[in-house]
Order: C-alpha cells, then sequence, then structure tokens
C-alpha cells in the first residue's frame, strides 16, 4: 500500500474540524440572505377615556394613549364606563366602547410597499383574525389591498370585511353588525354561504345556544340608531388619522409609528369687520 504524504497526515483532522466548524456559520447566513422576516405587526392607542387594559400573554398593562404594542396575540379590554381608540399598522383604525373585550389572535402583515404615496391605501398584503366575546367595536379600514383578510368573530357570528366603515356589538345571545361604508359578508357559521351586506344595512344574528343554528335578519339600520353608529365610526376614523406606520429600517423590517402633527388652523375673519 501506497504511504499518503506527511503533509496531508498533518493537516488532514485539522482541515476537517475547520470544516465542521465553519458549516452551521455558513448555512445560517445563507438562510438569513435567501428569507426576510415579515414585519411585527404593531398597534398605536389614539386616545383613552376612562380603565382600559391590553394583555400582551407576558403582562397586564393600563392602557396609555401614544403607547405602541405588538399587536399579535393581544386582549383588550374596556370597563363598563371607559372607551378607547387605537390604530393597527395596517391603518386599521378601531373604536371600543364600554365594557368590550377583544383578542387579535392573529395579525400578519408583508413587508411594506417603499416609498407609497397613497396613506390611504394599505401598506402592504395582511391577515387580521379577532374574536369579539361581548361589547362594541367600530372599525374604520383603509383601502385594502388585494390578497387581504379581516375577520372578526363573535360568539353567535362570522364578520369578514373588505372594508370600510362597520359596527360591531355583542351582547347575550345577540350581534349585529351595521355598515355605513364598504363590503362585508356575515356568516353565523362557518359552512353557510353568509349574507351580504349593503351599505346602509344591519344584520342581527342570534344564537339561542350552542346546539341551535343561528338566525339571521337583514334589515335597514334604524333612523333612532344611525347617528350613534356614525359616531362610533367617526372616532375610529379619527384615530387613524392621528398616525401612520413605515418600517424604519428595511432590513430588519421594523414597524414604527409616525404622529401626525395637525396643520394649524387658518384664522377665522368675522363677516362684520369686512368693509
Amino acid at each position: 500500500m501506497k504511504a499518503k504524504p506527511l503533509y496531508f497526515c498533518r493537516l488532514g483532522p485539522w482541515l476537517l474540524v475547520a470544516m465542521v466548524l465553519l458549516l452551521p456559520a455558513y448555512s445560517l447566513k445563507a438562510d438569513g440572505e435567501g428569507k426576510k422576516k415579515n414585519p411585527t405587526s404593531k398597534l398605536y392607542v389614539a386616545d383613552v377615556d376612562g380603565e382600559s387594559s391590553i394583555n400582551t400573554g407576558d403582562k397586564i398593562d393600563d392602557l396609555t394613549k401614544k403607547s405602541v404594542y405588538s399587536a399579535e396575540g393581544t386582549t383588550i379590554e374596556t370597563k363598563p364606563d371607559a372607551s378607547n381608540a387605537l390604530v393597527l399598522s395596517n391603518g386599521t383604525g378601531v373604536f371600543f366602547g364600554p365594557d368590550t373585550k377583544l383578542e387579535i389572535k392573529r395579525f400578519l402583515q408583508e413587508p411594506f410597499t417603499p416609498n407609497r404615496n397613497d396613506m390611504e391605501v394599505e401598506p402592504s398584503v395582511s391577515q387580521t383574525s379577532a374574536f369579539m366575546p361581548h361589547g362594541t367595536v367600530a372599525l374604520c379600514t383603509s383601502k385594502m389591498v388585494a390578497g387581504s383578510s379581516m375577520v372578526y368573530t363573535t360568539p353567535q357570528a362570522s364578520v369578514s370585511i373588505r372594508g370600510r366603515k362597520v359596527v360591531m356589538e355583542c351582547s347575550g345571545d345577540t350581534t349585529t353588525v351595521s355598515l355605513i361604508e364598504g363590503d362585508v359578508t356575515v356568516r353565523g357559521d362557518l359552512t353557510g354561504g353568509g349574507e351580504s351586506l349593503k351599505p346602509g344595512q344591519q344584520a342581527i344574528i342570534t344564537r339561542k345556544s350552542p346546539s341551535e343554528p343561528p338566525v339571521i335578519k337583514i334589515q335597514a339600520i334604524p333612523k333612532d340608531q344611525m347617528k350613534s353608529i356614525e359616531d362610533k365610526v367617526s372616532m375610529a376614523c379619527m384615530a387613524r388619522k392621528t398616525v401612520y406606520f413605515e418600517t424604519a429600517d428595511r432590513e430588519t423590517n421594523e414597524i414604527v409609528p409616525h404622529i401626525v402633527v395637525p396643520k394649524p388652523s387658518p384664522p377665522s375673519v368675522s363677516p362684520s369687520s369686512i368693509p
């Protein structure tokens, strides 16, 4: 048998060790360069009236104005005499009425479009899934882009929202969905085709017990309810105008809120002072 050269006998084991040590580092680098991480969705607290709380899964905080949290997996609650307004990083304003609980089960966003010009349009494709066991929420959304989904559920109904202004109320065995503007589909369960609402309509979904099928009634929004519903939507729309979101770093895709400073109103001139 032919003997191996002396230099290979000396270096061979060290070359093998070096290759084993360097391979994981190379793999990590390749994974980091080949796959870009989606940004973590955020929520911004635009307004708080009374006592509200947010449960992040790690701790429970009192909700305070201008605070920012990662949105997915959080639970927001308002006391019976409280209300608040939040803005999600897909540009959706959410108004919470008194005695409301909302669980944000899922809120995913793709990387933001760089150098976007229209702040009225959703910054990227997003998927939202939330559960409201009781209370009232009003939504004022951006123009949702193709591929986005937004589903809010209650013990009686599932509501697929494609924009733009809607109020959902859940109490006892009844959920009421009122559409001011946009397009929503209401389902009593996940197997049915659902009922589409037109602006100015509301769906009343009743389920006496979990074993009974839900009953859906579609009607025009009663005139004596319209102002209250529009006021709730207005609060959500006002909230979403207080902030917009951008990615601070294109490498990490970290989402950060930017507070909108309102422009000063021009001085008013009294008609009596005009010559």
